[in-house]
């Protein structure tokens, strides 16, 4: 889905049945010279990763499209986040009555699903770099 300059790319990596919650989290990745954010939703119980968004900007709109199309496979659920003011801004957006900040369990689940996703990256960009100079939207990856 391409909105202006934002390109997005969501991902179900595995469809669970059951889920709890929904664990979200964001980190920056470094593609090539350019910058992107790497969002990850986590069901906190059986540790599915339930989607993955990649942005260039980390902002509500892009926060709400993330738990906008969670909510359009999984339905509502509570969400666990960092208190990035994004979240709780998306969740009044979606009408998710339900955020709370995550515990530390909750959230060393989350990083260390995030870091696993990263190293794939990273050495995804090793191995097949962009080679489009400057003109890089990041479909590739």
């Amino acid at each position: 889905m391409e909105m202006g300059s934002e390109i997005q790319s969501h991902t179900s990596i595995y469809r669970c049945k059951r889920v709890a919650a929904f664990l979200i989290d964001e980190t920056m990745v470094q593609i090539d010279s350019d910058q992107a954010w790497l969002w990850i939703a986590v069901e906190p119980i059986h540790r599915h990763i339930l989607g993955v968004y990649i942005t260039k900007h980390r902002n509500m709109i892009v926060a709400e499209s993330f738990l906008r199309s969670l909510i359009k496979i999984y339905e509502k659920h509570t969400v666990y986040s960092d208190g990035g003011t994004w979240y709780q801004e998306a969740c009044i957006s979606v009408r998710l009555q339900q955020h709370r900040l995550h515990s530390s369990y909750e959230k060393s689940i989350v990083e260390r699903t995030i870091e696993y996703l990263k190293d794939r990256t990273e050495a995804f960009d090793d191995y097949n770099p962009c080679m489009r100079d400057g003109l890089c939207n990041l479909r590739h990856v």
